[in-house]
């Protein structure tokens, strides 16, 4: 479906594991971004985004207010495709697969956190790396040792915890040249599954108000962006709904 511009995939979270697992069967690459609604204002003005949300395997309804959306469009199998429940969803189907997974991201010490939490959790996970980038964008020095490093672990799954749109950016950049099967842009879920931040309770979610949540934890990082994003998305699919203004995914 179409969002301002941007082709959100209309589906569930089993259509979203179904679609997954058949594309690392099938020994295929490409690249899964998890989205919400600051990661398509962000693509307004930034059409290298939006064009990297429109060529990915799957652009995911993360953002439950997308899901309201694609309802009132008629999407009636529309379900929400949580990037933290998706992240739990492969680790049961790797437990079957023997999918092996490497951990791209995050804070000093999360990444190698997640990895003993869910091994912990699904028994034979297989976890085979984890790397922790720097800030800044990596040297080519320092991109041929993570090509090296990915060559050796061969995840089947590639996992990025960069925040958006740092993440998805670097899943199209490297898609391809990196030996895994499939790389998932997840933000937060490294920092929710290691226990590095509290997940918001499951009514906040329901209600599309996990955002609240989120600000309250960091109100100096993301008060800007909710200031911005939120009004910018109301004026935006207002627009698009009464027909003012058209859209196109062609980008």
């Amino acid at each position: 479906m179409n969002i301002l511009g941007v082709g959100i995939s209309t589906i569930n979270m089993n259509d979203a594991v179904e679609l997954s697992d058949a594309l690392i069967r099938s020994g295929n690459k490409s690249y899964i971004c998890v989205t919400d609604v600051h990661t398509v204002i962000e693509a307004q003005s930034d059409t290298a985004l939006r064009s990297i949300l429109n060529h990915s395997f799957l652009t995911t309804p993360d953002g439950v207010p997308l899901v309201w959306i694609g309802r009132l469009l008629g999407h009636r199998r529309l379900r929400r495709v949580y990037g933290p429940d998706f992240l739990i969803e492969m680790c049961k189907v790797s437990a079957q697969r023997k999918y092996r997974h490497f951990f791209f991201g995050g804070k000093p010490g999360v990444a190698q956190s997640l990895a003993a939490k869910l091994t912990e959790r699904f028994p034979g996970l297989e976890i085979v790396g984890t790397y922790m980038p720097p800030f800044r964008p990596l040297t080519r020095n320092e991109e041929q040792q993570l090509e090296q490093m990915v060559r050796e672990a061969q995840p089947d799954i590639l996992w990025v915890g960069l925040g958006s749109p740092k993440q998805e950016k670097f899943m199209a950049q490297f898609c391809g040249r990196l030996d895994a099967k499939l790389m998932v842009g997840v933000g937060a879920a490294f920092d929710i599954h290691s226990g590095a931040v509290k997940e918001a309770p499951q009514w906040l979610k329901t209600m599309g108000l996990q955002w609240l949540h989120r600000l309250a934890l960091e109100p100096r990082r993301l008060w800007r962006r909710y200031s911005i994003c939120i009004p910018s998305f109301i004026w935006g699919i207002s627009l698009q709904f009464l027909g003012i203004r058209r859209f196109s995914i062609g980008a």
